[in-house]
């Protein structure tokens, strides 16, 4: 099944079920979706709603921090409660253990020896991990490891 149909078919199980958080996040993704779409001018594939997925999920976790940082914990637990449901819908993140090795080829591959050279095997190494990893903890495990 394709994923904005399981996206359709959740959403109106949840409405049925009367899940209210459940099924406003739901509602906010299929809007998301439908203005890819517009904008694409075409439907989107399984990865287009995938980026579109990471990209409500990004956004979700930069608000809890901003949240978080503000003291408004009653906000910052609805985004995470909002978060948890978009997440369920994500591939398996990887352990940062995994994120690591991975990095790990791809800096011995480019022969990078400083955090000047990430230009280097960035890129590629983003490709790998697309969707299975977030761009930050990439980041800040590519220069733990070119740090020391």
């Amino acid at each position: 099944m394709a994923l904005a149909e399981r996206l359709n078919e959740d959403y109106m199980t949840a409405m049925r079920a009367g899940d209210e958080v459940r099924r406003n996040t739901l509602r906010l993704l299929r809007a998301a979706i439908k203005n890819a779409e517009i904008e694409a001018r075409r439907p989107l594939d399984d990865d287009g709603v995938l980026r579109v997925l990471q990209a409500q999920a990004k956004q979700r976790r930069d608000s809890i921090a901003l949240f978080e940082q503000g003291g408004r914990s009653d906000l910052a637990a609805s985004e995470s409660a909002e978060l948890t449901i978009i997440e369920s819908y994500l591939p398996t993140q990887l352990s940062d253990a995994d994120i690591e090795a991975i990095a790990r080829e791809h800096i011995a591959a480019a022969g990078a020896t400083t955090a000047a050279d990430i230009a280097k095997f960035m890129g590629p190494l983003m490709k790998a991990l697309q969707g299975r990893a977030d761009g930050r903890r990439v980041n800040e495990i590519v220069r733990q490891l070119l740090a020391g």
